[in-house]
């Protein structure tokens, strides 16, 4: 299907960027017809790959129901607004991918299958990339992201770009996660009013809604997996330098990777081996050499949990009584599984090295930020974070119509990476989450991985108040430059939460093996339904005043 076509179904559905996009107003809306009826739902890979080699499906055939999808769920009906842009090339991708498998075979799992990835990744085509921001819009990146790259050499079709918190969440204490300028607001396709959390927001709303059959998002701190847990599907978080970050909008340095989002561990252990890989461009991936596996898929094991030592980090409890008791279900399951549970297994370091965190992205996002803008050349009309800074005071109305640019102006103020205060706050950081932190636990009990609940259930969208965070256990990992994955749980009032295996450096063999074992002994990923708010089941609180 040709984008001409595409527009067609568009036409009929809904604008691309519909107007409830554009001011960021959800609706009410009853589900879609079409969201019972898709012959794709809850596809796996080695499905579609089944039905591309029998000739059920053709890579070409998958665009067309996956573009259609969107059309009538994402750009319609229920209004989703997870998918920023479609790639108007992916249908012809695809038909030469097909060509290509009937005269040599598939090059691998990924051959033909339609990806979308997150509008922070450069991609060097027809598509923008724009981080959200109309600051960068009408600029195409100069060449592909090493994640683009890798994506093309293993056969996929890259389907478009997704909506995301604009600058991946890192513009104001008060955003609102899941809104961009660019592409508005993206809502959880489980309760429309809540919030698909941030800031890889339309991954995680997409893959879970099933527009696509994987999804790649980006993490500084929990933006892989708290959209994950909040739109019920698998988040990997890896371990950083595994996944270059070569034609990445940044943030930190220090903290920043991407990683995959599907709705199974095995899509995504299969996605993450395609992605993985060093590369000059980013040269924290050089730690990788010999850690790092082609096929991740090797790992999983059903009886992965048998003999496995897990600790609870109990002080990442607490976020409700239902969360808590969903969580203490997942344990008693794992037990069941034969897991050996020590509990408490805390992190001592854990609040403390709050202050150095926010001390170094702010250090980091300027001078990254800065760098990253300089190599997207002339034909950009912002060149630096100040540039950025008087583009959105310049463009108020649209750029900032419910929350400003705080953390903007505070990290232009910062200077350069050599002064003593980032210096201190990056050593203070990395050892209050290493060695003080998830090496000493894992060492002091021997675990084999951490558990806690990943996040609470999605909170209500508010553009006045902006986000109601209820707490989540991203940072440890996150600031460790530590791999964490999280997998759908269960369900609170029909919202998904989801449980997080974390541990030690380069341990995403034993995490995803972990991950997997818990998947297969719980099944808890159930669809979305599209339902315009919460059903509470005739329980609803209003009743009770």
């Amino acid at each position: 299907m040709d984008r001409r076509t595409f527009l067609g179904y568009g036409a009929l559905s809904g604008a691309l960027i519909s107007d409830a996009a554009a001011d960021g107003v959800p609706h009410s809306r009853r589900p879609s017809a079409s969201a019972a009826s898709f012959d794709l739902e809850e596809a796996t890979l080695d499905a579609l790959a089944r039905g591309m080699s029998s000739g059920r499906y053709s890579s070409q055939k998958l665009v067309e129901r996956y573009l259609m999808r969107i059309a009538s769920l994402d750009k319609h009906g229920p209004s989703v607004n997870s998918v920023i842009e479609v790639n108007p090339d992916a249908s012809s991708i695809a038909a030469a991918l097909d060509r290509e498998r009937r005269q040599k075979g598939p090059r691998g799992p990924l051959h033909g299958i339609p990806v979308l990835i997150k509008d922070n990744i450069d991609t060097a085509d027809r598509m923008s990339t724009t981080a959200g921001s109309l600051a960068l819009a009408g600029a195409p990146a100069p060449m592909d992201s090493f994640l683009a790259q890798r994506l093309r050499a293993a056969g996929a079709v890259i389907l478009g770009k997704t909506n995301l918190s604009e600058w991946a969440n890192y513009r104001s204490t008060h955003s609102v996660s899941g809104w961009s300028g660019r592409g508005g607001q993206t809502r959880n396709p489980y309760a429309l009013d809540r919030n698909p959390c941030g800031s890889s927001s339309g991954s995680g709303a997409a893959v879970s809604a099933n527009f696509c059959a994987l999804a790649i998002g980006t993490e500084t701190d929990g933006s892989v997996v708290c959209p994950s847990s909040m739109n019920g599907v698998v988040g990997i978080k890896p371990t950083l330098g595994l996944l270059s970050r070569a034609g990445i909008v940044p943030i930190s340095h220090s903290q920043d990777t991407a990683g995959p989002m599907a709705r199974t561990v095995r899509d995504a252990a299969i996605l993450l081996g395609a992605l993985a890989g060093p590369d000059p461009r980013d040269p924290a991936t050089a730690a990788s050499a010999g850690k790092l596996a082609s096929d991740y898929t090797r790992f999983l094991d059903p009886n992965g949990l048998r003999g496995a030592r897990l600790g609870i980090a109990r002080h990442f409890f607490g976020i409700t009584s239902a969360v808590d008791k969903l969580m203490e279900d997942s344990i008693a399951e794992m037990r069941r599984q034969g897991a050996e549970i020590v509990d408490p297994a805390d992190l001592p370091a854990d609040s403390r090295f709050g202050a150095a965190e926010t001390e170094v992205l702010s250090f980091e996002f300027k001078a990254d930020l800065d760098a990253y803008l300089q190599a997207r050349g002339p034909s950009s009309q912002v060149h630096s974070l100040a540039d950025v800074i008087a583009f959105n005071e310049k463009h108020r109305d649209s750029e900032m119509p419910y929350f400003s640019q705080e953390l903007f102006l505070q990290a232009q103020a910062r200077g350069p990476l050599t002064e003593k205060a980032y210096l201190d706050a990056l050593e203070k950081s990395k050892r209050l989450s290493r060695a003080e932190g998830i090496d000493k636990v894992l060492a002091q009990h021997r675990l084999d991985a951490l558990v806690a609940p990943t996040a609470g259930p999605a909170w209500l969208t508010d553009w006045i108040n902006g986000d109601h965070d209820t707490g989540g256990c991203s940072s440890p990992a996150a600031v460790a430059g530590y791999p964490h994955i999280t997998v759908p749980a269960g369900f609170v009032f029909g919202l998904p939460v989801g449980i997080s295996f974390f541990g030690a450096a380069w341990s995403e063999p034993v995490l995803l093996k972990l991950a997997y074992a818990f998947e297969q002994a719980t099944h808890a990923r159930k669809p979305p339904r599209f339902l315009p708010t919460v059903d509470f089941g005739g329980r609803h609180p209003s009743k009770a005043l």
